[in-house]
């Protein structure tokens, strides 16, 4: 009677094409990761252009600061810092910026998402790629 099981060799192939195909399949997962990362960015961009629209609605101008509208500095997941700036009383300027250290860092191309609004009209930044259109 033949003995049952593996040899070294059999194991050893399986190892290493398991390998070879976490090695070819990690940078796409990556590049998901960061995309998906990205939608924490765009919810507070957007949340912070909806408030400021209220405001707008109820002041007749945009906030000049994010505690006005009740928004904080830092997105909800925290992979994010806000930053705003009036430019006028009809615009301003907002930026999601990607943490040092965090899990967007590595996101060279998109590390910094921008929203420019004028007289109710956005602009969005850098690229519609980074907001995932």
């Amino acid at each position: 009677m033949r003995p049952r099981g593996f040899t070294l060799v059999e194991v050893l192939v399986a190892a290493a094409v398991g390998v070879l195909l976490a090695t070819l399949a990690w940078p796409s997962y990556r590049h998901q990761l960061q995309r998906a990362g990205r939608a924490e960015a765009i919810e507070a961009l957007q949340k912070l252009q909806l408030a400021q629209e209220r405001h707008r609605e109820t002041f007749g101008l945009y906030a000049n600061d994010l505690r006005q509208v009740g928004i904080g500095a830092r997105t909800t997941g925290g992979r994010y810092d806000i930053a705003f700036e009036p430019t006028g009383a009809e615009s301003y300027r907002a930026r999601a910026v990607a943490r040092a250290g965090g899990p967007q860092e590595g996101d060279a191309a998109c590390a910094a998402l921008s929203l420019e609004v004028r007289q109710g009209f956005a602009t969005l930044g850098p690229d519609g790629r980074c907001w995932n259109r």
